[in-house]
């Protein structure tokens, strides 16, 4: 993972480990990696792995277990406000580079409408 100097590591972690368990990679019920395999992994500060995951708790995204690590959330209304999150900050910046670039709204909709895969609702082909 490559850092953006201009925002804090630990909300990049946030956002990453969020993306994680919205796309099912972390799964519902699974037990997240630790702080020190995560540090490693990421090439980070356990401090900061372990900021971010006490973020991902606080957002309802994962929940701790005294003796038995961290979990991801069963709860699917977290998840999926959590996904609804990460592609209206998507959608964002969709629409401020197409408005940059001089496009109206309706040009920006046809675009994003060529471009979209053949998928149903849900994403499967």
């Amino acid at each position: 993972m490559e850092f953006d100097p201009s925002t804090p590591i630990w909300l990049q972690l946030v956002s990453e480990f969020t993306r994680r368990i919205v796309t099912g990679v972390w799964a519902p019920g699974e037990k997240i990696p630790g702080v020190r395999e995560l540090a490693l992994e990421l090439k980070v500060n356990p401090n900061t792995v372990q900021r971010a995951l006490a973020e991902l708790d606080r957002e309802g995204l994962s929940r701790p277990e005294r003796t038995a690590g961290r979990f991801v959330t069963d709860e699917t209304p977290a998840i999926d406000r959590a996904r609804e999150g990460l592609a209206a900050e998507a959608a964002t910046t969709y629409a401020r580079g197409a408005q940059g670039l001089g496009m109206s709204l309706t040009a920006a909709r046809e675009l994003l409408g060529r471009i979209w895969p053949d998928t149903d609702e849900r994403g499967n082909s």
